[in-house]
């Protein structure tokens, strides 16, 4: 990676100040609907996406490729419609459109701080957003702009936790980014038992085997199967964002090594 620097201007001197060298120089972020509502209960809190771009764009000043995979479970959920009885794939598909909207409202964000962005979707609608198309994506991601891709996989029955892997292998990611509510991968759930234990690092192969809901099973097994790094971070902190690109001990590093 080429060395990155800014240079601040003040009335006596120039200044050159170096950047940070990050870890990864392509990231695919997976952003869970909720992370977007703060104290709401439905819909999207402006304050907290407007929080999240900030975070975001300390790491789009390092020069990182950023691409952002989107959750709609803030609006609406598509297990939860059919577990009250819709279609399953009905319901997947107003969930995929819930995505969308949440992309909107990140691009706006990105936007007013300055940072270019793109939604893509997987469903096509072309009055609001661009079709996902990978060499577009590639070429958006080569120009600096960040690249919100929205709709899932496109298909029902798909989650959105599996659209993050497929996307982040077909982009050539260095790493995939889950930020939750939580610190990282626990053994248990740490908001029932306290002696739950956190994991620094641990194996895809593990998850699988324990049960672990880090993500679903097809997801993991697309990191195993292509050897994508997954890592699970706290959204709530301030700079976590820049210290996992940065390479730096946050949550918990997820692969097929110990």
């Amino acid at each position: 990676m080429k060395e990155r620097y800014t240079v601040r201007q003040t009335k006596q001197e120039r200044i050159v100040v170096h950047m940070p060298k990050p870890a990864y120089t392509r990231v695919v972020l997976k952003l869970s609907g909720e992370a977007l509502m703060g104290r709401e209960h439905l819909g999207i809190d402006p304050e907290i996406v407007g929080n999240l771009a900030k975070e975001i764009q300390s790491i789009h000043e390092l020069g990182i490729d950023i691409a952002i995979v989107v959750g709609g479970g803030n609006i609406f959920r598509g297990l939860a419609g059919a577990a009250n009885g819709m279609d399953r794939a009905q319901a997947d598909y107003i969930g995929m459109l819930a995505t969308v909207m949440n992309a909107l409202a990140l691009q706006d964000a990105f936007e007013k701080d300055g940072m270019e962005a793109r939604v893509m979707s997987a469903i096509s609608m072309p009055e609001v957003c661009e079709p996902y198309i990978r060499r577009r994506a590639l070429r958006h991601l080569e120009k600096g702009r960040i690249c919100i891709v929205a709709a899932g996989t496109g298909n029902p029955y798909f989650t959105t936790d599996s659209a993050a892997v497929l996307r982040a292998c077909e982009l050539e990611a260095d790493c995939l980014m889950k930020a939750t509510n939580v610190d990282g991968v626990y053994d248990k759930d740490p908001k029932v038992h306290k002696d739950a234990k956190r994991y620094e690092h641990i194996t895809f192969k593990q998850v699988l085997i324990d049960r672990l809901h880090v993500m679903d099973a097809a997801a993991i097994g697309l990191c195993q199967d292509n050897n994508m790094p997954l890592v699970v971070f706290n959204i709530h902190k301030t700079g976590i964002f820049k210290d996992a690109v940065l390479g730096n001990n946050v949550g918990t590093m997820v692969g097929n090594k110990e």
